[in-house]
């Protein structure tokens, strides 16, 4: 048998983080397998598609490195085409497939054609919660003959198409991360299959589109596990091979609750825009959900291929913990090419106005040797840009009392007078030579260590502490230096 799983979201926003787990989740499992990882957009629901979400879903994929073998994809930029034999992979696409087998559970008797008005709907809700009873349809057009209601619907009346239930009786089936589920069918609804646009929902058009296209694992979000009996009961209906199921857990805020944008970031777009690396929001990830056998925390996607397993994966959630993300994420970031970074830099410091696109070219360089010096301080990409608008900034302040009490020392204006006179006198301004005044000073003012350097940083920065000082000379430059050395000078 051939593996064959699916990622199926629906196009109505951006991509959530746990939406990219499940994806994630998906793959790994059919290129361990040897298989095939399929991408599915679910739009049946017309009134919540939005126009860029299927583009920016497939983007966010690439950008996270998960790539599908059939389904919707981008051709030359912005066009979407589908690939692979079993498509359409778009719902809306396949109205007269979900139509033809909608016909035959009719003409089996395990649907029935539904009349019920809206207002009906909403006060049967009200009386049943009045009662404190679960909401549910209560079978009211269940017995309506077949040709009666054939008859009713060509007259032009509103109508939708119902599952119907067997009274009162156990579905059980195997969850590979939760073994036996057990539900009765008198907990569950007559759920709608076709509704009133014409369109399936979910739950009819799953079934249908994973048997046709032959998927053999369903690795979904627990929210789906109470649905799940209703999926059983359509393929025994049609007589199909139900697939394997695998529920995951869901990602949790600190507070234990399922992960809520109201609590901060959680689209990977949100991510990206920060300037995350992919591989580390990828690896982070896995883990919220997923044990590995040995105790280590950095996988590539390699390795996560190699050493993932199903029966790894938990049944209870992760929570999704920023600090721990941010720590991953500087890691990768330590180990990442400085090329690599400073195209990420010069992005966002275009996103936020600090550059002009015409200035991209001269400064590149220059961005390039702030990101090597202070990469290993940066949590995401985006914190670069406090960095370089205060390489940028010929004004420094001095508002640390640590920094203030190092200026007041006697020696300090001599020295921080005698540093800017020898920089400018240098004819190469590198670290060599940089490190060469500073030597000088030592010998001939007879001053060291702390007394010598604290002040000649505080005189450049500002600060006490930083990265290191000759490197950041240097970048800085010496008409910054010197104006930023004659403010300090000018006010001891």
């Amino acid at each position: 048998m051939t593996v064959r799983v699916r990622f199926a979201p629906s196009p109505t926003g951006s991509v959530h983080i746990g939406s990219l787990r499940t994806a994630l989740y998906n793959y790994l499992y059919a290129r361990q397998q040897g298989g095939k990882y399929i991408i599915r957009v679910e739009d049946t629901d017309q009134t919540r598609l939005i126009e860029t979400a299927v583009e920016g879903m497939i983007r966010s994929m690439e950008w996270a490195g998960i790539e599908h073998d059939e389904g919707p994809y981008i051709l030359n930029h912005r066009e979407i085409s589908q690939k692979g034999d079993y498509g359409p992979y778009i719902q809306s696409e396949r109205l007269d497939i979900y139509k033809k087998y909608a016909e035959e559970l009719l003409e089996k008797g395990h649907a029935y054609y539904c009349f019920c008005s809206r207002e009906r709907l909403e006060t049967l809700r009200e009386e049943q919660k009045a009662r404190g009873l679960t909401t549910r349809y209560d079978g009211h057009c269940r017995s309506i003959p077949l040709e009666e209601a054939r008859k009713r619907v060509e007259n032009g009346e509103d109508h939708v198409l119902r599952l119907k239930l067997p009274l009162n009786r156990d579905i059980s089936f195997e969850d590979v991360v939760r073994g036996k589920v057990t539900f009765n069918t008198s907990d569950l609804d007559d759920q709608v299959l076709i509704k009133n646009d014409g369109f399936p929902t979910y739950h009819f058009a799953v079934v249908v589109d994973d048997h046709l296209m032959a998927i053999t694992h369903i690795i979904r979000g627990e929210e789906w596990l109470s649905s799940t009996p209703k999926h059983v009961l359509l393929y025994e209906a049609f007589g199909w091979e139900a697939p394997e199921y695998v529920h995951l857990p869901n990602i949790l805020n600190a507070d234990k609750k399922k992960l809520s944008k109201r609590q901060g970031d959680v689209s990977v777009e949100d991510f990206k825009r920060k300037g995350y690396l992919p591989e580390a929001l990828i690896n982070y990830i896995a883990l919220l959900g997923w044990a590995p056998e040995e105790e280590r925390e950095i996988f590539s996607l390699e390795e996560l291929i190699e050493a993932f397993s199903l029966e790894r994966v938990s049944k209870s959630g992760g929570v999704f913990d920023i600090h721990k993300l941010n720590w991953m994420n500087n890691l990768y970031i330590r180990q990442a090419d400085d090329e690599r970074l400073s195209a990420l830099a010069m992005r966002h410091l275009l996103i936020e106005g600090i550059l002009k696109d015409e200035e991209i070219f001269a400064y590149t360089p220059w961005v390039k040797r702030i990101v090597a010096l202070e990469k290993e301080k940066l949590e995401y990409m985006q914190q670069i840009t406090g960095y370089v608008k205060a390489f940028m900034s010929e004004e420094i302040q001095v508002s640390e009392p640590e920094a203030q009490e190092v200026l007041k020392a006697p020696h300090v204006k001599a020295l921080l007078v005698a540093f800017e006179a020898r920089l400018r006198a240098l004819e190469s301004f590198d670290g060599g030579s940089i490190k060469g005044v500073i030597k000088s000073l030592q010998k001939d003012l007879g001053v060291k260590g702390k007394d010598l350097f604290m002040p000649l940083r505080v005189g450049v920065t500002g600060n006490v502490h930083g990265s290191d000082l000759v490197e950041t000379i240097g970048i800085l430059g010496i008409d910054r230096v010197s104006k930023r050395l004659d403010t300090i000078i000018n006010t001891l």
